[in-house]
């Protein structure tokens, strides 16, 4: 026997669920938003479940703070890049990162400066958290991306893994054009990552004032750099 036909919703109901969706939607786009990426390449396999603890402290971190969006990025593998819808559940978010694995592959810097620059564009980002290891792209070509961010206020944290003198040279360099702080942590700073991973959130969920009041290294060394 067929089933009765469901009851159709009113043009009340549908418009009071439109209404609560942009309620919504609008609620999203005025929370401080953050973009938060990741080297996901071979290189980094040694220290990767040390480096996501730390991240997933973060983000715990952030949802003390204040109400703030991040949107977890990666690179790896053979052109792989992804980006997550916008979190702002400390949970979720660590189960996004839980998921990722290294895959050898090379970096893809430039791909990750152009998509931040069109979030920002479509709706403004406080920042861009960067952790990685390796560049193998020209650094011209970061550092022009990276002075568009400066231009258009979107600073660049950038979190070096290992000591590639190279790489220090122009993730400082991209720090510096962009407005934003470069600092260095390997397998014996699990500590170091997570307070200045912190400092960063309590950047973008209440600027420089609110990096002020915040205890610890990682603000001091943030604000040592941060433009005023």
């Amino acid at each position: 026997m067929a089933k009765p036909p469901a009851q159709n919703s009113s043009s009340q109901d549908i418009q009071a669920f439109l209404g609560t969706a942009r309620a919504v939607a609008v609620f999203a786009q005025r929370q401080p938003r953050l973009v938060f990426a990741i080297d996901a390449t071979a290189s980094r396999e040694p220290t990767w479940a040390m480096a996501r603890d730390r991240q997933a402290a973060m983000f715990h971190s952030a949802s003390k703070l204040a109400a703030i969006s991040i949107q977890l990025c990666f690179y790896r593998g053979f052109q792989e890049f992804k980006a997550s819808p916008w979190l702002t559940d400390s949970d979720a978010l660590a189960q996004q990162m839980a998921r990722v694995r290294c895959q050898g592959g090379h970096t893809q810097i430039r791909r990750l400066l152009r998509h931040a620059l069109t979030v920002h564009q479509e709706n403004p980002i406080r920042g861009l958290v960067f952790i990685g290891d390796a560049l193998e792209e020209p650094a011209d070509d970061v550092c022009q991306l990276a002075g568009q961010c400066g231009l258009r206020k979107l600073p660049l944290f950038l979190f070096q893994e290992g000591r590639d003198p190279a790489v220090q040279k122009t993730f400082q360099s991209m720090a510096r054009v962009s407005g934003g702080a470069w600092a260095r942590f390997d397998q014996h700073s699990a500590n170091t990552l997570a307070d200045l991973l912190g400092a960063v959130a309590c950047y973008a969920s209440g600027g420089r004032e609110a990096l002020e009041n915040h205890p610890g290294q990682g603000a001091r060394l943030l604000l040592q750099q941060l433009k005023p």
